[in-house]
């Protein structure tokens, strides 16, 4: 008896799937591309930005060290290929984000093109069928800028920490 209430109930439930998962519609709408020309805020942001610190609100340990040392400072516990990362903003509204290119043996590298836009201190990134709106602050000199986001961050014990991340970006040849 408790076999056919476990299948009768698994079949409802797989019935209900295909019902409500089929679609005849297999498009996918991506976000228009941002257009036009910069206003004056948004030329600041001209050029390549290099990623230059990762600093967390909490200490989490994602080394594995085999040694017990959480820090805030997340980038020193990245590897060279994950620290090299760079946006590349040019005047047509086209971006790029770049990691592990330049650093060497790196087995996984990745890519992202799009188009950009800055109002107020809010970053719009369109790239890879997605829309993206980062929050960030410049330094005073407009040498750097940071966005900070909450993430779930998994240590090396598999224990998930939830903590806010602020990520440092400097402009290359910045002279600040």
């Amino acid at each position: 008896m408790k076999k056919i209430i476990w299948f009768g109930l698994f079949g409802a439930i797989a019935f209900n799937s295909l019902l409500v998962g089929c679609s005849t519609d297999n498009t996918v709408e991506c976000p228009a591309d941002y257009e036009g020309a910069l206003v004056a805020e948004e030329n600041d942001l001209l050029g390549t930005w290099e990623l230059t610190a990762i600093v967390a609100v909490k200490e989490v340990d994602i080394t594995k060290d085999d040694v017990q040392n959480p820090k805030k400072d997340i980038y020193v516990q990245y590897t060279d290929c994950e620290k090299d990362a760079e946006y590349t903003f040019g005047p047509g509204r086209a971006y790029e984000f770049a990691q592990g290119q330049n650093a060497s043996n790196c087995s996984t590298k990745l890519k992202i093109e799009g188009t950009w836009k800055l109002s107020s201190d809010i970053l719009g990134l369109i790239g890879n069928c997605s829309a993206q709106n980062l929050k960030i602050v410049f330094n005073e000199g407009k040498s750097a800028f940071t966005t900070t986001s909450n993430y779930n961050i998994t240590d090396v014990n598999g224990q998930t920490v939830q903590t806010d991340v602020t990520f440092t970006y400097t402009k290359m040849g910045a002279t600040d």
